[in-house]
């Protein structure tokens, strides 16, 4: 585990995964359809009070503004400290994303103010992110 300082307020915008985990890749490709492969894309996921797991396949803003253009929700990944560990070769190992956040939040389930946050920043690197 290494700590990550997230620098800036980061707006994020995409699809809500209302059939979680079922649904994940294309929610995913729709975006990457309408926004291309290059850049990052964010998986943001949480516990609602009912035990459900809400999760959102985001992209960044790349501009200001940019997320009021299209008809998505929108989400903030907050500046501060994050607890992180980077899964490398990250599409074959999709089924142990669980574990890792089970690692890094071992005291807590993950709230809408303390999400788990995914970073997809290539095919082959996924950065597993909860806040410090």
């Amino acid at each position: 585990m290494e700590i990550y300082h997230q620098q800036e307020d980061i707006t994020v915008f995409g699809v809500h995964v209302k059939t979680f985990p079922n649904g994940i890749k294309e929610a995913f490709d729709q975006l990457v359809k309408e926004f291309g492969k290059d850049g990052s894309y964010y998986g943001i996921s949480w516990m609602e009070e009912s035990n459900q797991v809400k999760y959102y396949a985001m992209v960044p803003e790349v501009y200001k503004g940019e997320a009021n253009k299209y008809h998505y929700e929108k989400l903030i990944v907050s500046k501060g400290e994050y607890r992180t560990e980077t899964i490398y070769n990250w599409l074959n190992k999709v089924d142990s994303i669980k574990d890792v956040f089970n690692r890094l939040m071992p005291d807590r389930s993950p709230d809408k103010d303390r999400p788990c946050v995914e970073w997809y920043k290539s095919d082959d690197e996924m950065l597993c992110m909860v806040k410090a």
